[in-house]
């Protein structure tokens, strides 16, 4: 079996794009050159990449060369959100069996945004689908509001540089009972002094940031730039659960900085720790970095990282079709 994660930067969507062109491309371009030369070819391929590299030309010549090696395959793009994990990280994916029969789910050129069922789940998915059923009817979701009304048309509340359309879906992520909640993967003691936002921070990025709570059911994806850099890079945490964030930012019209930075800190924000993301990202509970390993090392590491069980599910989807 191989197991490929090709360097990504040639196909992300905010870099250059240089494809084929990049040399860090190369790599995996002399793997798909002596692919098809081996003695012995793999049983199963599953490789992974940014969104992005489904439109590439290295794509168009990996899929070229598997096919003339006789494997069947399918393309995906797929979140750990599909698994019931809070933390959308898009990648894509390719899994390939050398066989002659097409997969059971396989669907020749489209790029599937799911997992395909495996048979031996569809029992226990009846049972999970009929309680979740039940337990909707018996409470409404834990909803982590980012607004003081209901998040539609003229009447919702932009106090960030977001749209309605962004506080909707960020509504609807929240509201989403098959989704575990935030409070599920944080550490029980911490000292959250070392991971609260500056004031600089707070102040500067203050329209920028994506606030989620413990009770939230959503997070956006952890980059290698966490903790170093604000916008884009992952969400941060709003430990001061009781107070109305609403009422914080629409406070802070016609104030000075420092009386800003006071209103602001009242929502002791703070970034997710590197064992919190680790949790996230499917980690074991025992897993742990080197104590020489910085924290800012330790987001970058963790930012260039895949999701455990997004990788397990593809892998045990490959041999349920042995």
């Amino acid at each position: 079996m191989i197991l490929m994660s090709p360097p990504c930067q040639p196909f992300t969507r905010i870099g250059l794009q240089g494809d084929v062109t990049d040399p860090r491309t190369n790599s995996f371009l002399y793997i798909l050159d002596i692919l098809p030369r081996l003695q012995k070819l793999p049983k199963y391929i599953l490789l992974e990449n940014v969104k992005g590299f489904e439109i590439s030309s290295t794509r168009d010549l990996l899929i070229q060369t598997i096919e003339n090696c006789g494997f069947q395959y399918q393309e995906f793009l797929l979140s750990p959100t599909s698994l019931g994990i809070p933390n959308s990280r898009l990648r894509y994916f390719l899994i390939a069996k050398l066989q002659s029969e097409p997969l059971p789910f396989q669907v020749p050129g489209q790029v599937l945004m799911e997992f395909p069922k495996i048979e031996s789940e569809h029992l226990q998915k009846h049972a999970t689908d009929a309680e979740n059923k039940i337990e909707g009817k018996k409470i409404g979701p834990n909803v982590c509001f980012v607004s003081s009304k209901q998040c539609s048309g003229k009447e919702a509340i932009l106090y960030k540089l977001e749209t309605v359309e962004e506080i909707n879906r960020k509504h609807q992520q929240d509201s989403d009972l098959s989704v575990q909640m935030l409070k599920d993967f944080l550490e029980d003691e911490i000292d959250p002094n070392q991971y609260f936002l500056p004031p600089k921070s707070l102040l500067r990025y203050a329209l920028l940031l994506d606030i989620v709570k413990p009770t939230c059911r959503r997070s956006l994806c952890f980059t290698k730039g966490y903790g170093r850099y604000i916008e884009g890079t992952g969400s941060v945490l709003q430990t001061a659960e009781d107070v109305q964030i609403e009422n914080i930012y629409k406070s802070l019209t016609n104030l000075s900085q420092e009386e800003k930075i006071t209103k602001l800190s009242m929502l002791k924000l703070r970034y997710f720790t590197p064992k919190e993301i680790a949790n996230l990202l499917g980690f074991p509970p025992e897993f742990g970095f080197p104590e020489n390993i910085t924290v800012k090392q330790r987001y970058r590491l963790l930012g260039n990282s895949l999701n455990v069980h997004v990788v397990a599910k593809l892998i045990k989807v490959l041999f349920e079709y042995v």
